[in-house]
């Protein structure tokens, strides 16, 4: 570890090409924490599953470059097809724990991930698969630094679906019915918004979200049936850090993650990545706690 820190010194190059792969993977982190910040602030649910739906996104995304579908023609299909999943989820399980405790929510959510995996391991096996995008990658500062092409139209792809959702959000009647709801679903309710509909289409558009990072993600990175609860775990981190409905801050704090990954699996060892991600929710919960505290003891 100390030698790879001395590295990080003694090569300041290196530095670049782990910022802009944070940066370029974070942006897709941030992508599916957005999903998830829907769902707990409209609807209270904390989905584990959240990142079993970007597996089962970039599953089908490979599935479909098999048939011959570049996957970058395939996102539209993995978001149509993720946003069906999603209604069907609502209505068979999810319906039936938005008023109950967060230990209710929390089992259900689990016990679809679980599901989730199982389905995708007995269709399309254990084995890690990468969707290939035929996109170049290229050299700078004389090849020390590369960017594969993929990285920057994933980026930029993000950008695209985000500015798309906020938009949507924004402007649309089922978007402000949405934020209604979030603020207060007993007087929405009053004021004759569909509260059951807008939980169904908030739950069916996470899984959209969650659909097109699993086919941006699995263009850059392996997938496997049993990896979503990393990517769950990312969105936990992102969503707790940044507070619900802090699109900026979810923006920020995808980035930071990424960035921060990316060091961690360079100076810790790629055994280590992960736990990285585990140390960062646990300090991130901690430090809310101690600034809650202290917002309590000064309103005191």
């Amino acid at each position: 570890m100390v030698n790879n820190i001395a590295l990080l010194t003694d090569v300041p190059i290196l530095n670049v090409q782990l910022l802009l792969d944070g940066l370029l993977i974070g942006a897709i982190f941030a992508l599916a924490a957005y999903g998830l910040a829907l769902v707990w602030g409209v609807m209270n649910v904390k989905n584990l599953a959240q990142g079993d739906l970007v597996i089962m996104g970039g599953y089908i995304a490979w599935y479909l470059s098999e048939l011959g579908v570049h996957p970058i023609l395939g996102l539209p299909i993995a978001i149509v097809l993720m946003f069906a999943f999603g209604w069907v989820v609502y209505f068979l399980i999810i319906r039936y724990v938005i008023e109950r405790d967060l230990f209710t929510s929390l089992l259900a959510t689990f016990g679809l991930a679980l599901v989730i995996q199982q389905l995708l391991n007995l269709a399309f096996g254990p084995e890690v698969q990468i969707t290939e995008s035929g996109f170049a990658i290229r050299s700078m500062f004389e090849g020390m630094v590369t960017m594969a092409d993929i990285k920057f139209i994933a980026l930029c792809l993000a950008a695209v679906l985000a500015t798309i959702i906020v938009t949507f959000m924004k402007y649309s009647r089922m978007g402000q019915a949405i934020r209604a709801t979030a603020q207060d679903p007993r007087a929405a309710k009053v004021m004759g918004i569909d509260t059951g509909r807008v939980y169904a289409f908030t739950f069916a558009l996470n899984s959209a979200i969650c659909g097109a990072a699993g086919v941006l993600i699995s263009m850059i990175w392996i997938i496997q049936p049993f990896f979503g609860m990393s990517h769950s775990i990312r969105s936990f981190v992102i969503v707790t850090a940044a507070g619900l409905g802090n699109l900026p801050g979810v923006i920020i704090a995808g980035l930071g993650l990424g960035v921060a990954e990316q060091y961690a699996g360079f100076v810790l060892g790629a055994e280590l990545q992960q736990f990285s991600v585990v140390a960062l929710l646990v300090a991130v919960l901690v430090v809310r706690q101690i600034v809650q505290g202290r917002r309590r003891q000064a309103v005191q």
